[in-house]
């Protein structure tokens, strides 16, 4: 097994606004990328076939993606994708494909599967997405309330895990990824594993004994090790996905990865910030 050893940091030469500034700095950017993508096109990123309408068309050709391609040059696509092994993925705004089908067939291509969803109920999943997406959120921010039962801790866990899910948005609109459903499950993920982060520190240093530091020392040799392996694991899944051209993992594993590395550096800089206010400068001096 890999010993993964955890350096003491030295946080006492830095005031805790120096601590907050990155963290701060780079959910800004964030947050001006995401607004420039909404001004610019209504939404905050990039959306998938699931959330527009529109039709999706799975079909086999023995030909490069260029040749594919090539290959519906003037035809209404939104996008051309491998899928696995000589297996591609075409979607389209129309919801008649007859003609698509036909080009398909025509170019010496075997179409395997036709999906087809109605504007309508695209729009309807979006909601449904930002429902799911603010309920769990919402639900994290009163169950760490509850838990901590004071202003400044339960602040820095909501405010870290509304980061941690920012960031890898504003990562994908960069990117030009697109918002699927797998995307959405990664987001959720992500909540999750920041409050992890987040209880284990606030936990260690609010309620066992030693001092701050040390207290500090113990969580971050424990939480920085889960989300190293954790980060790791993301990592491969999404390298062998996208090397099989596995639909769905690639991006899943990229947003979890960027994800995870945002908490650490927003669990042990911001969230480190707002703890060491509050013990020493805040309300519980």
């Amino acid at each position: 097994m890999v010993d993964v050893t955890v350096p003491d940091a030295d946080y006492e030469p830095y005031n805790n606004r120096q601590l907050a500034l990155v963290p701060l700095a780079v959910l800004v950017l964030a947050l001006v990328v995401i607004g420039g993508r909404y001004v610019m096109d209504g939404t905050p990123v990039e959306l998938g076939f699931a959330f527009t309408g529109g039709s999706e068309i799975r079909f086999t050709a023995g030909a490069s993606l260029e040749q594919v391609r090539a290959t519906f040059q003037g035809v209404t696509v939104d996008s051309i994708q491998p899928a696995s092994g000589e297996t591609f993925i075409l979607t389209t705004q129309v919801t008649d494909t007859a003609a698509i089908e036909e080009l398909i067939r025509g170019a010496g291509y075997e179409v395997q599967q036709v999906q087809s969803r109605s504007a309508t109920f695209g729009s309807s999943a979006q909601q449904q997405t930002l429902v799911g997406l603010g309920v769990a959120f919402l639900g994290m921010s009163v169950l760490v309330g509850l838990m901590f039962r004071t202003f400044v801790p339960s602040v820095a866990v909501i405010v870290s895990a509304f980061s941690d899910i920012v960031i890898p948005v504003a990562v994908m609109n960069l990117l030009g990824m697109e918002l699927t459903l797998g995307a959405v499950a990664a987001l959720l993920m992500l909540i999750g594993y920041s409050v992890d982060s987040d209880i284990l520190l606030n936990n260690h240093i609010l309620r066992r004994r030693g001092s701050f530091y040390e207290s500090a020392y113990r969580a971050r040799r424990t939480g920085v090790t889960m989300t190293l392996t954790s980060i790791s694991a993301m990592a491969v899944m999404g390298t062998v996905s996208a090397v099989l051209t596995i639909p769905l993992l690639p991006a899943v594993g990229l947003i979890l990865a960027v994800g995870l590395t945002v908490d650490l550096m927003n669990t042990y800089l911001l969230n480190m910030s707002l703890l060491r206010y509050y013990k020493y400068e805040g309300v519980a001096k």
